[in-house]
């Protein structure tokens, strides 16, 4: 299938109110839920071993509800093809988005700690919330698709207010460049994944168990100087989100910006677990917790 058609398909969907895409999410739930039974076994061994002292039966809930929030986020980011400004505004919400601009006033770039929870794909209207803009590029890191054509829809997706897009392999390339330009950036970092083979690491205790998160963003960050912040995202409502922007300390040692990252996370996660993507295969490979 072209890029093209794929776009043409998508953006017919996109056309839909809200009420109808949810009647097609409501849909593909129950095919992927009782149907398809999609990486139920996964998530299922990922709720068990973070909440060991959840019963069964509340874990069946978080199942649940995780699987609703998973396909309303699909639909929810095919929407963006088609939704006003003023639309977006009113369904996702940003707190404490002046910390963003007092960091930009300083002339410092901004690292954003992010993850797989809501809806991620509607935090780059963040640039409808700030102040600044000019001589600013607000960025995102993200890993190729296999698929070319799903791979350019979901590019166009996260273009849709403004952003720039850096593959994970030349991030650094990229934010050196518009660092040598004279450009400031507030560029979005998804941290949560699974890490990559022989990606850097810090392992550390999260929700439980001993986790290896990926330390490159930290390492960005202390090279470039930048300032890190960390998106908390809630899900109000079927369709409606807040960000709250939340100052990351900077410790001496490194590894200290991750391990904040991940107990920060921990917080959101443990709030409202059914908004995690927890298909993710975090721990298919068991680390251990170093010696101190």
């Amino acid at each position: 299938m072209t890029e093209k058609v794929l776009i043409g398909i998508f953006r017919a969907f996109a056309h839909l109110p809200f009420w109808a895409l949810y009647i097609i999410s409501d849909i593909a739930f129950f095919l992927i839920y009782y149907i398809a039974r999609y990486r139920r076994s996964v998530v299922d061994a990922n709720l068990a071993g973070c909440f060991p002292d959840m019963s069964e039966a509340g874990r069946a809930v978080v199942r649940r509800r995780f699987y609703r929030s998973f396909c309303d986020t699909f639909v929810e980011a095919v929407k963006l093809l088609h939704i006003s400004d003023r639309e977006i505004s009113r369904r996702m919400e940003f707190v404490n988005v002046a910390l963003i601009d007092s960091i930009l006033a300083q002339g410092k770039s901004v690292a954003v700690y992010f993850s797989h929870c809501g809806n991620w794909e509607w935090a780059p209207s963040v640039t409808l919330h700030t102040a600044h803009h000019a001589g600013v590029e607000y960025c995102q890191v993200y890993r190729p698709l296999r698929n070319r054509a799903f791979d350019a829809l979901m590019l166009r997706i996260r273009s849709r207010f403004g952003s720039l897009s850096f593959a994970k392999e030349t991030v650094l390339r990229d934010l050196i460049k518009l660092n040598r330009n004279g450009i400031m950036s507030v560029t979005g970092f998804m941290s949560d994944q699974k890490p990559s083979h022989n990606d850097p690491t810090v392992v550390t205790m999260f929700l439980g168990r001993p986790t290896a998160f990926i330390s490159g963003t930290e390492t960005l960050v202390r090279r470039l100087g930048l300032v890190p912040i960390y998106w908390d995202m809630e899900k109000l409502s079927r369709g409606h989100y807040r960000i709250t922007c939340r100052q990351i300390e900077v410790g001496e040692t490194q590894g200290s910006i991750t391990r904040s990252y991940a107990s920060m996370l921990e917080a959101t996660i443990r709030r409202n677990p059914s908004i995690w993507l927890w298909t993710h295969k975090k721990w298919k490979v068991p680390v251990t917790m170093p010696q101190e």
